[in-house]
Order: C-alpha cells, then structure tokens, then sequence
C-alpha cells in the first residue's frame, strides 16, 4: 500500500478572525476531510498529522484565568490534551466523511510522544509562537508579567513556547502496524507532548512544544512514505513573497529550496518550517514532498497544484 503522511495546521480549525468556538471549529473539521476521503478511495494508507497553534494557546489562557481556582497543567500535558479533543473532530469528521462516501476504513487517534534531547538549547529560547493574534496593549501586560511574546510570520503578536528539534516517535511500530491494517491514523497531535527517555525514570515529559510539520517528516521518513503532505491556508510556496512580484513555484528541488531559504524567500515564523520539514523528508531518502492547501490535496499529488519538492 501506498502510504501518505498529512500534515494539517491548527489553523484550518481556528481560522484568524473568527471565534474558536469548539461549534465553529467542528464546522472546519467536516469540511476539511473531503480531500482525505478522496485519498482514502484511491488506497492510500494515511497517517494525519495535525497542529494545535491557537488551540494550545488557549488552553494556556485558561490555566491562567483558573489558577486560583484549579491547578495549572505544564505545557506538554496541554498538548496531549488538544491532541485528544482536535483528534476526535477529525476523527468523528472522518468517519462520518467516509460512511457517507461508502468508502470502509476505520479511523483511530493515537496520542503519541515526540522524543527530543533534553539538552536541546531551543528548551531555552521560546521561538515557536502559539494562541491567537494579541493585541499591541495585551502582549505588553503579557510580556510585563514574565510571559515570552513574538512576532509570527504574518507580523502580529503570538505567545511563544520553546521549541525542540524531534528526533523521532515513541508510538512508531504502533502506527505501523495499523496502517498495515489498512485504518486511517490521526498521530502526533501538535506535533505530540515532547518526551525524552531518561536512563532510570524512562519517558519523562518536557515544558516545551514540537512543530509538528517536522514530526510529519520523520514519522513520514520513518515510515517509509511515498509522499508527505504539508497541507496549510496557502496554494503554494512563493517566490517574493509579499511582493508585487510574488509567483508561485509549482516545483523546487533540494537545490532550489536551499537557494530559497538562504536568500531569505520564506519568513521565519510561518511557511520556512513547512519548507524545511519538507526539504529534510526528500533530503533523507523520502520520495517527494508537497506543500499545498488543504482542498488542493488530491491535485497536488498529481501534480497539478501546489509546490512538489523533489530531488531533481
């Protein structure tokens, strides 16, 4: 079987601009699953992998207006909390998706572990931002109490959270073995609660958050795919972007995307982690890698939307 890893942003539920209504966000969920059933009536083996950005954030928000009331739950704990209930909107859309279509497969969401080094130096530098956008008076009072704020990407005010580099997933050989069961696996919520495997204790969970278009790549690589998917709210990667010469590039190969990232083409906090992740899957052996929007999905793995990133 042909396998696909997916890798869907927080932000295809919490969409900018509109309340993060858990209503509002399974209204997304249904409507962003026709792209998946259409993979999964061609055969493909599917493992999703999805991001928690806004939805993490807001988790943070709540430990912090309850803590006088309920005591705060750290961060990774956080994140395999929004990994269960995002997973279970997709899951539900999906199966819902897939009965209606009369396509049977089973869907299951497995909460997984991200391994990273503990002496990773990211643990000390938050960089990865999360929550919504903040207003200029909100991220000052944030930031005067102690709480890391940044710019993302598109230049608004973010939370930010430490960010370790993945090294691989716990729950691996499970994953495997389900998809060789032919079920449509939801993993690596938020990139997964990241963990490294102490000498005496085991598994111990870290303060930090994983991106989770780098874990899409290593469990993709991992799994030997043929295809990772970095499905997101832009058509394509852009040549320029932000400029009235921006283009879209339908096709990049590793030297390419090296060019790119090293002329500064891609901003920081927003598609250059996408790219790289990526670059990194094709660079390690991987078959091809495509960065899309998320309705884009079954053309651009036929080439006909999207950027593919190959080898040559």
């Amino acid at each position: 079987m042909r396998t696909a890893v997916l890798a869907l942003g927080g932000n295809a539920l919490a969409r900018a601009g509109e309340r993060p209504t858990i209503t509002n966000q399974f209204r997304h969920a249904r409507n962003s699953v026709a792209p998946i059933v259409q993979l999964a009536k061609d055969g493909w083996g599917i493992a999703i992998v999805h991001g928690n950005g806004p939805q993490v954030g807001d988790e943070l928000v709540r430990n912090e207006v309850a803590r006088n009331l309920v005591e705060p739950l750290p961060l990774g704990v956080l994140v395999a909390n929004t990994a269960g209930w995002i997973g279970y909107m997709l899951q539900q859309s999906l199966q819902n998706a897939l009965r209606f279509g009369q396509v049977q497969r089973d869907v299951v969401t497995l909460i997984t572990q991200t391994l990273v080094d503990p002496y990773d130096p990211a643990l000390t530098r938050p960089t990865k931002p999360i929550g919504h956008a903040l207003s200029d008076e909100l991220a000052a009072q944030l930031r005067e109490s102690g709480i890391a704020i940044g710019r993302d990407g598109a230049g608004h005010w973010r939370r930010l959270a430490a960010s370790p580099m993945p090294t691989g997933v716990v729950e691996l050989e499970l994953i495997r073995r389900l998809l060789g069961q032919n079920v449509i696996v939801v993993a690596g919520g938020g990139g997964g609660p990241p963990v490294y495997d102490h000498p005496l204790l085991g598994y111990e969970g870290l303060e930090a958050v994983v991106d989770k278009d780098r874990v899409a790549a290593i469990l993709a690589r991992q799994l030997s795919a043929e295809v990772l998917m970095i499905l997101t709210d832009v058509d394509a990667v852009y040549a320029d972007w932000g400029t009235p010469s921006a283009r879209p590039l339908l096709r990049l190969t590793l030297e390419e995307v090296d060019e790119l990232i090293a002329a500064g083409g891609v901003n920081e906090g927003g598609m250059k982690p996408k790219v790289q992740a990526a670059a990194d899957f094709v660079r390690s052996g991987g078959g091809r890698a495509i960065v899309a929007r998320l309705n884009d999905g079954p053309a651009a793995l036929r080439g006909e939307a999207g950027t593919t990133i190959a080898r040559s």
